[in-house]
């Protein structure tokens, strides 16, 4: 062959032909160095060519291809080009942004570096010893694995709607024991770094021979690389990861594991706005092995999937050997509260802490208060480059905006009036740990956010405190709300639930019913049955009701109703496009032009009015956004190819903008 087409990490839709006549098919999928205009670039190679629709005299020649390592194999790029295709993203960039950092360097591995030690943190290898050995089965874990078992070889996607504490994790094991005996590699994907850890130790002690690997943020440069390389050579038998990790090369790849696959956290919220979960199923679809998709609160889309027979339905209703916590509502219209602290509350929280037990108090802010205030002339602390407002950390005696990262010191005065008595609105997790200390001087307090996790193995070293029981009450956000296991904590206190009840967002009330699930599940999963105390100003709402009577599948079917009712996903289909600038109206302007654009296009898909978003401003650019929906997939996609193409002729350089498939957040 004399031509290479190679993928570059530049914001364009095309593969880029270069001269290679020492390229052959071998080639396909190895990196190499190309001249790109005054630079030298990475690139992958995707196809060979006989001829380059390029004049001679343009085509350049490749200056060197990588063989240092493995080329990525051709399940991998198919899955990069569906996944380029699908969500309409430039696919150089998808390609390069899923190869570890050092991948893209202009240098080649030394051999060492080329050949997985085994030696670092997320690259766990066999350890000497027997296999832990697996309890026994209760009859819906048994059913569970069964069916997965008899459905045999070939793609199929099961949904594992479990309670929390029923046993999902069990089930997931049986299976990658399978999965291992077959000498297969298994793929589980976390939504969270932090629920990495207690599955990985759970990992390790079952599958003390297999080499594991884990792959998240809190890999550094070197981990990831040798993770990847481990996990490519067929070395890693299990890989266990965040969302990127659905990209990773596993020749032998024989079960996909989705925990908590409807966590919005699956979904990539800027640049390449993909969903690792819908990626999993078109991995698994691709590779012809089975998916198991688990969650106490599946995503409704993919709950019916289940129902429509789309998915197998596995369900575990049952804890094991605890009963389901016991849920109340505490209506704060008749309370007095304390920094957001009911008397209920508080009581709960004393008679907890004289049993010895451990209570988790959940407010999903983190901060000691949303805004700072002044009651003089009614000032709030609102920063300066987005529509939000400044949240008071006093501990650090600063300001800090949750959306760009600015930060101030706190005012010694009202800006505005000169009042020097600035007063705290609302609460945050550190607010709510100072008034606990003040409450319960003796008590052991200990608040688990963002925050207080900055400092690596800050988290694990948290989590060891309270297996020791060297801890009384936890205030945390959403980040210890799910995948934890605490034996003592036997009660659980929501704050602020209300907050997010009556969204815009016509996906708030599934969210909100997941989070609570996911929080009340913290409770009881000892010897003592749980109890979960919800303040809220709305006991007899029917989300609070249904989450009473642990009834996911009946608040499910209610919620399927109404959207289909009011013809939403999943029985629509939607695609966002988002722009931003930094004059204001630039990007709604270029969105109504856009609409008008779209409209010469095709009949078959609705183009809302362009609107700012729902911060329509953030880090000094205005934003806005313009929402389109189909009842067809296809129609949505073939309208969405041609309207992209149509934009990007007439590309304006004073906005940016982006298309967002199945998007999460309008």
């Amino acid at each position: 062959m004399s031509f290479v087409r190679v993928a570059l990490d530049v914001p364009m839709a095309t593969l880029f032909d270069y001269r290679a006549t020492s390229a052959s098919s071998g080639d396909i999928g190895r990196r190499v160095l190309v001249p790109f205009g005054r630079k030298i670039a990475v690139g992958v190679i995707l196809e060979l060519a006989r001829t380059s629709e390029l004049p001679a005299q343009r085509v350049r020649s490749v200056l060197s291809i990588l063989r240092d390592i493995p080329p990525l194999p051709a399940d991998v790029i198919a899955l990069l080009r569906f996944c380029s295709d699908y969500y309409h993203h430039p696919l150089g960039e998808v390609v390069l942004n899923a190869l570890p950092t050092r991948l893209r360097r202009r240098t080649a591995l030394r051999p060492a570096a080329a050949a997985p030690t085994g030696q670092l943190d997320c690259v766990h290898p066999p350890l000497a010893g027997t296999p832990a050995s697996a309890p026994a089965l209760n009859h819906e874990q048994r059913d569970a694995v069964e069916r997965v078992r008899g459905a045999g070889a070939g793609f199929h996607p099961w949904l594992l709607l479990g309670i929390t504490g029923s046993g999902k994790t069990e089930v997931y094991l049986q299976l990658i024991a399978d999965t291992l005996a077959r000498n297969q590699q298994a793929l589980i994907l976390v939504p969270e770094i932090n629920l990495t850890p207690q599955l990985e130790s759970v990992l390790r002690s079952r599958f003390p021979a297999t080499t594991l690997v884990a792959l998240h943020s809190g890999c550094n440069e070197s981990e990831r690389l040798q993770g990847w390389l481990a996990a490519q050579s067929g070395a890693a038998g299990i890989v266990l990861g965040t969302r990127l990790a659905v990209f990773t090369p596993l020749p032998d790849l024989g079960l996909v594991i989705v925990d908590e696959e409807h966590d919005a956290s699956f979904k990539q919220q800027d640049g390449l706005r993909y969903s690792a979960r819908d990626l999993a199923l078109m991995r698994a679809k691709q590779r012809a092995i089975p998916i198991v998709l688990g969650s106490a609160t599946p995503a409704l889309e993919t709950f019916r999937n289940a129902l429509d027979g789309q998915y197998g339905m596995l369900t575990l209703s049952q804890r094991i050997n605890a009963m389901p916590p016991a849920i109340e509502c505490v209506d704060t219209r008749n309370e007095r509260l304390v920094d957001g602290l009911s008397p209920t509350l508080l009581t709960a929280v004393r008679d907890s802490m004289a049993r010895a037990d451990q209570s988790f108090i959940f407010i999903n802010r983190r901060g000691y208060a949303p805004v700072l205030f002044c009651p003089a002339c009614g000032w709030t602390s609102g920063c300066h480059r987005c529509a939000a407002k400044l949240v008071l950390h006093l501990n650090e005696k600063q300001l800090r905006c949750h959306h760009c990262g600015h930060q101030e010191r706190i005012p010694a005065a009202c800006p505005q009036c000169g009042n020097q008595d600035l007063a705290p609105l609302g609460q945050g997790t550190q607010r709510v740990e100072s008034a606990l200390t003040r409450v319960f001087p003796d008590a052991r307090v200990l608040r688990i956010d963002r925050d207080s996790t900055r400092r690596r193995h800050a988290f694990s070293e948290m989590r060891r405190r309270i297996h020791a029981g060297e801890v009384d009450i936890l205030v945390g956000t959403q980040m210890l709300a799910k995948g934890h296991d605490f034996p003592r904590l036997n009660l659980v206190g929501v704050i602020n639930a209300d907050s997010s009840l009556y969204s815009t967002d016509f996906r708030g009330a599934e969210r909100l019913y997941a989070r609570l699930a996911q929080v009340a599940g913290r409770a009881g999963r000892g010897a003592d049955r749980g109890r979960v105390l919800i303040q809220t100003e709305f006991p007899l709402h029917p989300l609070y009701q249904a989450l009473r009577r642990h009834d996911y599948p009946a608040f499910g079917r209610e919620l399927l109703a109404e959207r289909k009712q009011a013809g939403f996903p999943p029985f629509a289909y939607q695609a966002l496009m988002r722009a931003e600038a930094h004059q204001r109206g630039a990007a709604v302007n270029f969105l109504a032009r856009a609409a008008r654009e779209g409209a010469h296009l095709t009949q078959s898909v609705t183009l809302y009015e362009p609107v700012e978003a729902s911060m329509p401003r953030r880090a000094g650019l205005e934003r806005a956004q313009l929402l389109v929906q189909s009842n067809s997939r296809a129609a949505l996609h073939t309208f969405l190819r041609e309207w992209q193409a149509t934009l990007t002729a007439k590309a304006e350089r004073r906005v940016r903008w982006v298309i967002d498939v199945d998007p999460l957040e309008l």
